[in-house]
């Protein structure tokens, strides 16, 4: 009878590791992913404002990406955990400002925002809700303010083709940390600043050095396009 009983206790205590109490870290750490507007819409023929007009000239969040050390990432973790807009209520304007979406249809943002949340956020369900998610980029985008940290170094979005090095150190000098620059190329072949990866903890809330880099090459003299 004493040995049934010890069976169906650890049965009950790994169903309960399995669902509650033992919640791995199933990544190791954050791309945290910004846009420049000026990039996109200068290469992309279906670029469309959202309904609030056309966003600020400055860097927008893309995502904040969970991702493994070998360079691979996991997606749509959870379809049991769908992006639910009144759980980010008190966010919306700051994410209508910040995270804004170009793609057409761009609408209110909401298509975009459930897309990063059901496709890269529920990986990190484990560690940050939704709210603790979409708050957890705007307050990277605050902390690193990339613009800021361009035009102090005088690199400005004025058309003109600034060196890939130059900008590196720009934001490294500034956030203390090494970015990633993804370039798209234009119409006319100029290889263009697109977005810029830096790497995040697991808490979603420091940066730290990439253990590993997305596959891409800019050329050395990039683009900065206006918007």
């Amino acid at each position: 009878m004493k040995a049934n009983s010890t069976v169906t206790l650890i049965k009950i205590l790994v169903l309960l590791c399995l669902s509650v109490l033992c919640v791995s870290q199933e990544f190791d750490f954050f791309y945290f992913v910004q846009q420049w507007p000026g990039s996109y819409c200068d290469t992309k023929q279906s670029c469309c404002y959202p309904t609030t007009g056309k966003p600020a000239a400055d860097f927008g969040i893309h995502g904040l990406w969970p991702n493994y050390q070998d360079g691979k990432y996991p997606q749509n973790c959870d379809s049991k955990n769908p992006f639910n807009p009144d759980k980010i209520a008190d966010l919306r304007s700051s994410m209508q400002k910040n995270w804004p979406t170009l793609a057409c249809p761009s609408g209110n943002g909401v298509g975009f925002w459930t897309h990063e949340w059901e496709k890269h956020g529920t990986c990190s369900e484990s560690v940050l809700d939704q709210h603790g998610y979409f708050q957890a980029a705007l307050g990277l985008q605050k902390q690193v303010n990339l613009l800021q940290a361009l035009t102090s170094a005088g690199i400005n979005p004025d058309g003109r083709s600034y060196s890939l090095s130059n900008i590196r150190s720009a934001i490294q000098e500034t956030v203390g940390f090494t970015p990633w620059i993804e370039c798209n190329t234009d119409t006319s072949g100029n290889s263009q600043l697109y977005q810029i990866y830096l790497c995040v903890d697991t808490t979603g809330k420091n940066l730290i050095e990439c253990p590993v880099f997305p596959r891409g090459k800019c050329g050395s003299e990039i683009e900065f396009p206006s918007f």
